[in-house]
């Protein structure tokens, strides 16, 4: 009979959070210490193979759109699989919709990522709705009124799937709509147009080309008021308890995210309340958008992880020539490559959420300055990762038995979602250019490395930023990119093992390695970087 030999044992149970040495350290460093019993419980509760199953599942059995009722009447449901609710429940109950709002405290922000950044290499279709959420709050709290009604739902921890008015549940998802078919991301081009009535409330008519996560309580959206593009807050039911005219025309079939609604809509006079004030609606919908980039970064950061642990876990057991991959030299370069590029992404991601713990003057330019830019490169280089990761696989990580198939696929997403990478790249000239103190505040971030190679690459970034040519826009990828090399590069000097920085610098910021990996230069630790990107 036919035996199955030199194939690896499943990856599982494993704890996603002690089992990786990187995200311990930063959760550590940037002061979530008091979160690591609960991440702990987090990563072991995410690692069951029961719970890894989940993904597969909500993956396999995609939602469902139903429009009418058999008699005709409006419905506007989406029913997902019993793993899609399984997944949102412990995702609540870990509080990555809103924790660091309901029990604000030093690290908070720091602590969700840290989940978020576990929860997303199972599933990350769950987690469009969770980034939503998170984000929604600050924006929500300029509407005292819906804030007294709404937060107490968004923070409960109890996970409420049932479709029915608000004040019948015991918990809230946010969704959100901005983008439409004319303009994409040029918003000021939208034309759903908002109505007020006698009772100060609108009424909006039009269409959103995307609508995330339709299943959500309410939602934020824009539209054209009197005094210009504003933004509402937008129930699924109306405060008579009658479903809300959001008529969901389809379910868009995406290359990934597949787990995951997102849908396109017409708005018919649907009820609606104005958030803030009239005509600025884009500014204040931008400071959502703030956390939901932050979300980008997480979690593409945490796809390359999930890919990193995949490969090295293969070929930690799998042996080609009588040797196990891990120990053949070229293969070796490939894992170690990945490996720093994964805890690259990791520590610059922590480091960006600790500054949305912060609130002093250095940590806000921080954040408006590196958040675009964490987005356009993390995010850009995750499909890389993904891809050389289902390479080292082989033929068994090109088959949807592997989860590498629908890392692959999730990869490009985050780098789309929440402004693509032209408008990141020409959003950080603007901060760079508007923000008072930015340069300095980089400058700072870069100081003290103690790496020749790194002071070198820093200097030339600082005389860049100085330059009158620095608002090149054909220049601004390029510009970015620098960017965020430094900060890497500065992080794993400070933080991580002299290996894996060392390798960082070596091929980061002395030579152009292009889309490939293992391209490594000679006299590396190799085997201490894979060693530390294994799951333990």
């Amino acid at each position: 009979m036919f035996e199955v030999q030199n194939q690896p044992p499943p990856l599982e149970p494993y704890n996603l959070f002690t089992g990786d040495a990187c995200l311990r350290e930063a959760v550590k460093r940037e002061r979530a210490s008091w979160a690591e019993t609960e991440l702990t419980a987090l990563g072991q509760t995410l690692g069951r193979p029961e719970t890894i199953q989940l993904g597969f599942d909500a993956n396999t059995n995609t939602p469902k759109l139903r429009t009418l009722d058999r008699y005709g009447h409006r419905l506007d449901e989406v029913e997902f699989h019993p793993a899609w609710h399984a997944l949102m429940d412990i995702a609540l109950k870990a509080g990555l919709h809103s924790g660091p709002w309901a029990k604000p405290q030093a690290g908070a922000h720091v602590t969700r990522a840290a989940g978020f950044y576990l929860l997303n290499q199972i599933e990350s279709g769950v987690c469009c709705p969770l980034a939503m959420t998170y984000g929604s709050v600050p924006t929500l709290r300029r509407a005292p009124a819906i804030a007294a009604e709404w937060l107490p739902r968004i923070f409960a921890r109890d996970y409420d799937r049932r479709f029915r008015p608000a004040q019948e549940k015991t918990a809230a998802l946010i969704g959100m709509g901005l983008t439409e078919n004319q303009g994409g991301s040029d918003l000021r081009t939208n034309t759903t147009r908002a109505e007020r009535v006698a009772d100060g409330s609108f009424r909006l008519t039009g269409h959103k080309w995307f609508l995330s996560a339709p299943m959500c309580d309410a939602f934020l959206v824009l539209a054209l008021a009197g005094k210009g593009l504003s933004c509402f807050f937008m129930p699924r039911w109306t405060p008579s308890g009658e479903r809300n005219a959001i008529h969901i025309l389809r379910l868009k079939d995406k290359l990934g995210n597949r787990s995951n609604a997102s849908s396109e809509v017409e708005f018919d006079g649907a009820y609606a309340q104005l958030v803030g004030e009239e005509g600025r609606g884009i500014p204040i919908i931008i400071e959502m958008a703030g956390y939901t980039r932050l979300d980008c970064a997480v979690g593409s950061s945490s796809l390359m992880r999930q890919a990193v642990t995949q490969a090295v876990h293969h070929a930690s057991h799998r042996t080609a020539f009588q040797r196990r991959l891990i120990d053949q030299p070229l293969m070796s370069n490939v894992l170690a490559d990945l490996a720093v590029e994964c805890e690259a992404a990791t520590v610059l991601s922590m480091r960006l959420a600790r500054a949305y713990d912060e609130s002093d003057e250095t940590s806000q330019v921080f954040r408006r300055v590196v958040t675009p830019a964490a987005k356009f490169w993390i995010c850009k280089r995750t499909p890389y990762v993904a891809f050389e990761a289902m390479e080292v696989l082989g033929g068994s990580g090109y088959i949807e038995e592997s989860v590498l198939p629908r890392l692959y696929r999730e990869a490009p997403v985050n780098s789309i979602w929440e402004g693509s990478g032209n408008v990141m790249c020409l959003d950080v000239l603007r901060a760079i250019e508007r923000t008072p103190h930015a340069v300095e505040v980089l400058r700072h971030e870069l100081a003290d490395a103690g790496d020749a190679r790194l002071e070198n690459f820093a200097e030339r970034l600082a005389q860049r930023l100085r330059s009158p040519d620095r608002n090149d826009e054909t220049q601004a990828r390029a510009l970015v990119r620098e960017l965020v090399l430094a900060l890497q590069a500065a992080l794993l000097v400070k933080h991580s093992p002299p290996a894996v920085a060392d390798a960082f610098c070596a091929s980061r910021l002395t030579a152009e390695s292009g889309g490939a990996f293992g391209l490594l230069p000679r006299g590396l630790d190799l085997a201490a970087i894979v060693d530390r990107a294994a799951p333990k």
